[in-house]
């Protein structure tokens, strides 16, 4: 499985310069798309949402449980919306590093990310070892 990595697909030294200019372009188009991809899909469920989810017939709210059991499942569409809500906005703070030329770089030791942890959790603006330190320090922080 090693062996079918090429150059840029993982983590990489801060030294790291990047990957070339051909290639560079290729996985901007790639990235974009599938940023693009990820927006359409919560602009969708946002339409569901406000066209199907929401509209509650009286005849389905027979009694206090029934109405219960649609409370509570329109508290979680919109805890659900409210999550995608915040994914749109990194979607969106990742399209603009894309365009900038920031988005394969950690934000934290500014070592290349690596297209396959961006395929991964294409929002993300660290590199595997440091979201795994952040998350060391976030655990003992709860303990």
């Amino acid at each position: 499985m090693t062996s079918d990595l090429q150059t840029g697909d993982t983590r990489e030294e801060a030294d790291f310069e990047g990957v070339g200019e051909e290639q560079l372009k290729m996985r901007t188009e790639e990235f974009q798309a599938l940023l693009f991809e990820e927006r359409a899909k919560i602009f969708q469920n946002a339409q569901r949402t406000l066209t199907e989810e929401m509209t509650i017939d009286s005849d389905e709210l027979a009694d206090d449980i029934d109405r219960a059991s649609v409370d509570q499942s329109q508290n979680l569409t919109f805890r659900l919306r409210r999550r995608e809500r915040m994914l749109l906005d990194k979607i969106e703070q990742s399209l603009q590093r894309l365009q900038m030329g920031d988005y394969w770089w950690c934000d934290e030791c500014d070592a290349w990310i690596g297209f396959r942890r961006l395929r991964a959790r294409p929002v993300t603006t660290l590199c595997i070892i440091c979201k795994e330190k952040r998350e060391r320090k976030e655990r003992s922080q709860v303990r």
